[in-house]
This record gives structure tokens, sequence and C-alpha cells, in this order.
């Protein structure tokens, strides 16, 4: 690809990890310069205002705004391409006009064909049908099992343990942890990885380090700052935090 051809591309995730993850994908297909990078969505927005690129890669569950609100404050021009966890918001993501939606972790061939879509819309108004790709990336993910059982590592045994017991999962000292009873499993996955193989419908995130299982949920209560935080159902009547953007999509998955 020419240089006249090369992509401009700003990456916004609160995940630095993830942030990095990407860039690295991206340099290395030699079709994108990478012009700017943004843990916070605001800090990004400014700067994609400031300074418009030709596309965004633009995380969807992040605190402060959410994606899909930074995508309604972005002005007119950049392209932008979803990623996330699960496919959920598919769906939202053609409404707002995405050109693509990468499930994480991005595969290197996956965005390889994110990039043919977006210089498509950038030559072609046409470009391909977003709405036919879209439909079959959810079909693909809605016949994917969710995982049954979490593999705790021990030194020398594996322990399975079912996600029925499980009441959160946590990530803390670069590390992941199942919840079951009160004691913390050590898993060799990462918290965006299960968030995308247990069922949506039965953990949600509710702040950056945490997932929870929202059978064990007992109770929400406002903590001493005023802050909301929900307290489960087990022995030690464990209490967690929920992030401000988070309580929205807590609250309608409890029905409240």
């Amino acid at each position: 690809m020419s240089a006249r051809a090369t992509l401009r591309a700003f990456l916004i995730d609160d995940e630095p990890l993830a942030l990095k993850r990407l860039g690295r994908l991206l340099e290395a297909t030699g079709r994108v310069e990478i012009v700017g990078r943004a843990t916070d969505p605001v800090e990004g927005l400014k700067a994609v205002a400031a300074e418009p690129p030709d596309v965004v890669f633009l995380d969807i569950h992040m605190p402060g705004l959410s994606g899909f609100q930074v995508v309604e404050r972005v002005p007119p021009g950049p392209m932008v391409v979803f990623t996330t966890a699960h496919d959920e918001h598919a769906v939202r993501a053609f409404e707002v006009n995405a050109v693509d939606y990468l499930l994480k972790p991005v595969e290197r061939a996956r965005l390889e064909r994110a990039l043919d879509r977006v210089a498509a819309r950038r030559t072609s108004a046409g470009g391909d049908d977003l709405r036919e790709a879209l439909s079959r990336l959810a079909e693909h993910l809605r016949a994917t099992p969710f995982l049954a059982h979490l593999a705790a590592r021990t030194r020398d045994r594996v322990r399975l343990i079912p996600v029925d017991e499980v009441t959160h999962v946590l990530a803390k000292d670069r590390a992941t942890y199942a919840v079951a009873a009160g004691a913390q499993h050590m898993l060799d996955v990462t918290l965006s990885d299960l968030e995308r193989r247990l069922d949506p419908a039965r953990f949600l995130r509710i702040n950056r380090g945490i997932l929870v299982n929202v059978g064990w949920v007992a109770e929400l209560y406002a903590d001493a700052g005023g802050h909301l935080a929900v307290r489960l159902k087990d022995t030690p009547r464990t209490e967690l935090s929920v992030s401000r953007d988070r309580v929205r999509a807590l609250k309608e998955r409890l029905g409240i």
C-alpha cells in the first residue's frame, strides 16, 4: 500500500494492555499510521476532534464515556471500528454506522478484513454489506457454547469450578481469580477473555476489574461515598463497587 493510501488511525481503549496489543497488530499490517492513543475516552475524543484521523478504533465498555457516547460526539469524518469482548452490541454498532466490529482478543486475519472495509468505505460510499457481516458474526458467536466450568491451576492439578458456584471474577496484581465459597482461585486467562466466554446473561462487568455473577447479587446500596455497590449472597456477604458507567447496565440486567 502506498504512503498516500496509508490509513491514519487513533486508538481509544481504557485497558492499556489491549491498547498496546491492538497498536502492535495494526503496525504489523504496514497499512496504518497510528496518530494517537488514549486510555481516557474524554481525552481521546478531544484529540480526535482537534485533528480527525481516517479511522478510530474504539472500545465500547469504558469508564466516563462508553464507546457509543464517544461516537455521538465525534465530528463528521472519521470512520469507526468498535472493539469489545461481546457481540451483544452488534446491532447498535450498525445503527451508529460503524464500519466494523472486532471481538477481543482481536485476531490478525480479522483485523486485516476490517482494514479492507475501512479502505473500501473511504473510496466508495457503498462499501460492503456491514449488516450482513455483523449478522454472520453474531450467529457464529451465538453458536459458540459458553463456559460451564472455570479451570483453576495449581502446581500439580487443575480444579474445575462450576460457573454456578462462582460469585465473581476479579483481576488484581496482573492475575485473574475466580471467587467461589469465599476462596480465590487463580485462572490462566484474562478478564477480557472470560467476559467473552462466559454467558453475558449471567456474568456482567460492574467495574474495570470485576465480573459479577448476577445470580449471586443480594442487594444494591449506596456506599459511604454515595456510589452504588452490590452485596452478594455468599457467606462473607461480599461487597463490590459499581463504576458509574456500569450502573445502568446492572440495573437493566436486574430488572430495576
